[in-house]
Order: structure tokens, then C-alpha cells, then sequence
């Protein structure tokens, strides 16, 4: 005989059943934990002392410079910004260098922000009284004033006449150069550059040429050379500046910079100029600083450069002569942006001029070599 089965019975069943089901399905790991969102890191103990580059007794508030170092230091601090008036600096150590420019005695504001790796902050600041000195500072000079001969640790020699490669050195040019006594000395403070007629290997002039090359070298700054300058038809002096990088690029790649130049045979016009991979020489449409001197023979003149980024700037006694601007010139070649060396010396003769056949001897006197930057 067939049981009937009651239907709430089987509602019952079947509830169960699924109940269990979702039970067990739900049940997957024992590990339950939630993750917390990691606690906030607060930066403290913050720190930051500046030094003032040069600072002591006598100047408080630095050298000049306008430089100072800032260090800053906090516990749980990842980064730091530091703050310069509108400038702003960041650093994973919280040292930085920074150079105020406003001349004078001034005080700023330097703040300091410390963050942590939460991306918490802590602040503070300081306030720096710091002195910019913006006239140029002697930087390198020679006075001359040990009587002999020049100072080895300054000046090199160059001996000969540029032979074989540059005859002449590359001018036609007529002298020996050598480092005798009797066409370079110092006497009473003054240096003496002697160009001689005489007989000296296979020669028949002498003279003098010397440079700083590798031994002082400089990019930028104000120079002032205080001379006197030889006569007599044959003669070409000049005090310049020539490209230190020369031996690899060459010449006139390498730049050069002449702050005097004079012929005898046109005794009263002293002259400044440049050259260039765009102008070496006497290009068209190129001026250079010619100027009048009556006195150039007797009487000592300084004979100036303002050199910068932008501009050389040339002076005779403070008298501004003549500009030369890469802008309107030649930026595309403009080599004056590398370290220069210094070079004295009186050349006789030349490819475009004679020398007087009286000619015996002329000297030029120099004061004075002197670099500020």
C-alpha cells in the first residue's frame, strides 16, 4: 500500500537541504581577518640649520658669494621641499645649496616642509641675513714684483718660430722667441718683453712669448692689463686670450680673444677684436675696437675686458671701445664659452707689413695682469 508523503514535509526537506548547501559553499577559509589601513606616520622632531658659505667673525653674514647650505633632518621624514623666497627644492637627504642674488646685506625666509611616507608633513623656517657683494672679486693676477725672471708656476715659454708646421706662427712672422734674460726680465715691479735685431739661430730678431696655458685657465670675468707698448715700424704687440681647448679643435675654432693689439708701422691706433670659425680675420662687414693712443709709447694705459655669457666688452682706461655680441654676430660659432689662457709677446714682422731696417730694439712694459670674476 503506497505512504503518502506528506507536502509539508517535503517544503520542510528541501529547505534544509539548501540551507546546508549555501552552508557549506560559504564556509571556504578559516583565515577570515580583515586588513586595516596602515596607521598614519607623523614626521617629528624637525630640524634646520643653515650655514652661511664664508662666514666668521669678521663677515657674519658670508663672503659675498650670496651662498648658503641648508640641512634639514626629522624622524620618520622621507623627503624634504625647502623654500627660497619663490624658489622651491626637493631632497631625500634635506640638503640643499642655494645662492641669493640681491646685493647687500638682506634677509629672506627659508622654509622647510619634512614628509613622511604616508604623505604627512611637518613645516618650520628660518630667517638668513646673507651678504651679495656683486662688484667682480681679484681672482688671479701677477704684479711683477719680484725682480728675475717670471714666475714658472704662471707662465710658459714657447721657443722658436712655429717651425716646421706654422713658419712665422702662421703670420710670416720674423722672430725667435726665447726665454733669455735679454728679451724678458722683471725689474722694479715692472715685466719687460724685448724685442731685439740680432743675429740668434739662423734668426735675425728675438723676442718674447708667454702663457698661462695649463697653468691658469678661466672661463668669464673682467681682466685689466696695465702697459706700455713698443715702437718702431716692424713691431706687433699684443695681449690676448686664446682658446684653451686649441689642440683639439684648432684654430679659430677654439676662439680668441685680443684684448691689445698694435702695429708700429701705424703707431698711434691700438686696436681690440675677436676671432672666430665665422670671422678670423678681417672679414667683411666685421668691426673691431681701433682706437686712438698719442702716448702708447710713454705712458702706461690699461687695456680692458669685460667677457660674459653673452657679450665681450672691451675698455681702454675705463673708456668703453667696442661690443661683440653673439646675438648679431655669429651664436651659431660662438666659441667664447670655454676656458682661455693668457699670451704676451711682441711679433716683428708680419706677411702684410715690413720692419723698419733701423730697427734695434723695443720693450713692452706691463704692470700688471689682473683677473676678477
Amino acid at each position: 500500500m503506497r505512504k503518502r508523503v506528506s507536502r509539508v514535509f517535503i517544503c520542510s526537506y528541501t529547505l534544509l537541504l539548501i540551507f546546508l548547501v549555501f552552508s557549506c559553499s560559504s564556509g571556504g577559509s578559516d583565515d577570515d581577518s580583515v586588513i586595516e589601513p596602515p596607521l598614519d606616520i607623523i614626521p617629528s622632531n624637525l630640524v634646520l640649520n643653515i650655514d652661511i658659505v664664508g662666514s666668521d667673525a669678521s663677515n657674519p653674514n658670508g663672503d659675498g658669494s650670496g651662498k648658503i647650505i641648508a640641512n634639514a633632518s626629522a624622524t620618520n621624514a622621507v623627503r624634504y621641499v625647502l623654500k627660497f623666497g619663490n624658489e622651491e627644492f626637493q631632497s631625500a637627504s634635506g640638503s640643499v645649496s642655494y645662492t641669493f642674488s640681491t646685493e647687500g646685506n638682506n634677509t629672506h625666509v627659508v622654509s622647510v616642509f619634512a614628509y613622511s611616507s604616508t604623505g604627512h608633513s611637518i613645516s618650520t623656517f628660518k630667517n638668513v641675513t646673507v651678504f651679495v657683494n656683486d662688484e667682480p672679486q681679484l681672482v688671479w693676477s701677477d704684479e711683477f714684483n719680484a725682480d728675475g725672471a717670471p714666475d714658472s708656476s704662471k707662465w710658459n715659454f714657447e721657443i722658436g718660430n712655429g717651425c716646421p708646421d706654422l713658419c712665422g706662427w702662421g703670420n710670416g712672422e720674423s722672430q725667435y722667441y726665447t726665454d733669455r734674460e735679454n728679451n724678458v726680465i722683471i725689474e722694479n715691479g715692472i715685466l719687460k718683453i724685448i724685442a731685439k735685431k740680432e743675429s740668434y739661430q739662423g734668426f735675425n730678431y728675438t723676442s718674447t712669448r708667454m702663457t698661462t696655458q695649463d697653468k691658469y685657465e678661466f672661463t668669464y670675468g673682467k681682466i685689466e692689463v696695465r702697459a706700455k707698448l713698443p715702437k718702431g715700424a716692424g713691431t706687433w704687440p699684443a695681449i690676448w686670450l686664446l682658446g684653451a681647448n686649441i689642440d683639439t679643435v684648432g684654430w679659430p675654432a677654439c676662439g680668441e680673444i685680443d684684448v691689445m693689439e698694435h702695429w708700429g708701422h701705424e703707431p698711434t691706433k691700438v686696436s681690440s677684436a675677436t676671432h672666430t670659425p665665422s670671422c678670423s680675420g678681417g672679414c667683411a662687414n666685421t668691426t673691431v675696437g681701433n682706437v686712438t693712443v698719442g702716448d702708447y709709447a710713454t705712458e702706461f694705459h690699461v687695456y680692458g675686458l669685460e667677457w660674459t655669457e653673452n657679450k665681450l666688452s672691451f675698455f681702454l682706461d675705463d673708456t668703453f671701445l667696442y661690443e661683440y655680441d653673439p646675438a648679431v654676430k655669429d651664436s651659431s660659432t660662438w666659441p667664447f664659452n670655454n676656458p682661455h689662457f693668457f699670451i704676451l709677446n711682441i711679433a716683428m714682422g708680419g706677411n702684410w707689413f715690413f720692419i723698419d731696417p733701423n730697427f734695434s730694439e723695443s720693450t713692452m712694459e706691463i704692470d700688471y695682469v689682473r683677473v676678477y670674476q
